[in-house]
């Protein structure tokens, strides 16, 4: 909701803009060149900074794709940073993969030779009285 929120304020702004300057003033030139700064830096704002404060503070909606043949085990949140880990079966390995504002600075935690999903038997002890 506040994603929607968001982008509703950014088109009022730029095609407020865009009519105010354009067909009031009559200065066309400078109309267009403003609602495109104001939808570009909407946009960069939005991918490089408010989309992952938005998920996580308020709400938002947000899609990650699981790699093909990978099993997803769990996700965390490390200040504004996702973190999603998932097991490869093929190669034994579990995947910590950083979902960074932007996707700029993305980390990856591989570790080896980790099965999450093999049962460990474990052996009860009955007592009797």
């Amino acid at each position: 909701m506040i994603t929607y929120l968001y982008w509703i304020a950014i088109l009022a702004i730029a095609f407020g803009l865009l009519y105010f300057i354009g067909y009031k003033i009559e200065q066309w030139k400078i109309a267009v060149i403003a609602c495109f700064s104001v939808l570009l830096i909407g946009f960069i704002a939005y991918h490089f900074h408010f989309q992952q404060v938005f998920v996580k503070r308020y709400g938002g909606v947000m899609t990650i794709k699981v790699p093909e043949g990978e099993v997803h085990l769990a996700a965390t949140w490390k200040d504004d940073n996702l973190w999603i880990e998932n097991y490869d079966p093929k190669t034994n390995t579990c995947h910590f993969r950083e979902y960074s504002r932007g996707n700029l600075l993305q980390g990856q935690v591989s570790i080896k030779n980790c099965n999450p999903l093999l049962r460990q038997t474990t052996t009860s002890i009955a007592i009797q009285p």
